[in-house]
């Protein structure tokens, strides 16, 4: 069993509207990506709670149909239903069938991070069985380690716990960063997400490292202040979850943040700066990392 995948450019304030008449003719999955990728005119763009986002200029919306669809009358409709003009004449390819847990699996392999810590997805043997190896199963929630900010705050993690240090992971996806302080030697890791499914990920991931995290709704009431705070989330909530964050850090305990543009790093810093002066410790792919001290005022 195979499917049709279609893809045609078209100015980019009109690619949702087309995606949704695609559908609207049978497609069974829709994507908008940016039409001018990887040519000079490409476009990064990062979305943040709160903020609307502009598509690109042009956008590519490529569409899946079942094999013996029509797709060529779907596109007719389609563009006749939106209003959207194409670019160019629509392009078309045979997807094969495949076994997309294979595949997927083959995209994860494991990673190191610094001098001694390693992510080894659950169906991998460790690389190095002496190492703190942390055990993940990536899903739905955030916290693989391919991203550059995950990256960046294991990195953080493994030159600043102490033995003696209580952490607090906020918006811990799939507790990665909280696991990892405890194979680090952390007296204790707390964890708190917004998304019911990351808490999940999270609670399965610590079971499986046989580590012990504390994990919280952020509805829930969190106890007593930290010695490290850790938050890899976006700028924007980052700014406002800044007086949150800074309450429960114990005074000259150790803030770092990441989830921050390099061109954002100087507002998330103001918004920090009545609690720590947080300077930028690390950059990767455009992403920064900023970390300091909590002031020892309460």
């Amino acid at each position: 069993m195979g499917w049709q995948r279609v893809a045609l450019a078209v100015p980019g304030a009109q690619a949702e509207a087309l995606a949704q008449a695609l559908e609207s003719e049978g497609a069974l999955s829709t994507d908008i990506a940016d039409a001018d990728a990887q040519t000079p005119d490409e476009q990064a763009i990062f979305g943040e709670p709160g903020l609307e986002i502009a598509l690109w200029k042009h956008a590519r919306v490529s569409a899946l149909f079942p094999e013996d669809h029509d797709a060529s009358a779907a596109i007719e409709a389609a563009l006749a239903a939106s209003g959207a003009q194409a670019l160019a004449p629509a392009s078309r390819d045979r997807l094969e069938d495949t076994d997309w847990v294979v595949k997927t699996q083959r995209q994860f392999e494991p990673m190191r991070f610094g001098e001694r810590l390693w992510i080894v997805p659950t169906w991998h043997a460790p690389p190095d069985p002496t190492a703190l190896n942390i055990v993940l199963d990536p899903g739905a929630a955030f916290g693989t380690g391919s991203h550059p900010t995950t990256r960046l705050c294991l990195g953080w993690l493994e030159r600043a716990v102490h033995p003696e240090d209580s952490v607090l992971d906020y918006g811990c996806g799939s507790g990665v960063l909280a696991i990892a302080a405890l194979k680090l030697g952390a007296a204790r890791a707390t964890g708190v997400d917004i998304d019911p499914l990351a808490l999940e990920a999270a609670r399965y991931n610590a079971a499986q490292n046989a580590v012990a995290v504390e994990l919280l709704a952020a509805k829930d009431p969190l106890g007593p202040r930290y010695s490290l705070a850790v938050a890899n989330i976006l700028a924007n909530p980052l700014r406002m979850l800044a007086p949150l964050i800074a309450s429960h850090t114990e005074p000259l305990g150790r803030i770092a943040l990441s989830g921050i543009l390099e061109s954002q790093a100087a507002d998330v810093q103001a918004a920090y700066a009545p609690w720590a002066e947080l300077e930028v410790s690390g950059w990767d792919e455009g992403w920064v990392l900023l970390a300091g001290l909590r002031n020892s005022r309460c």
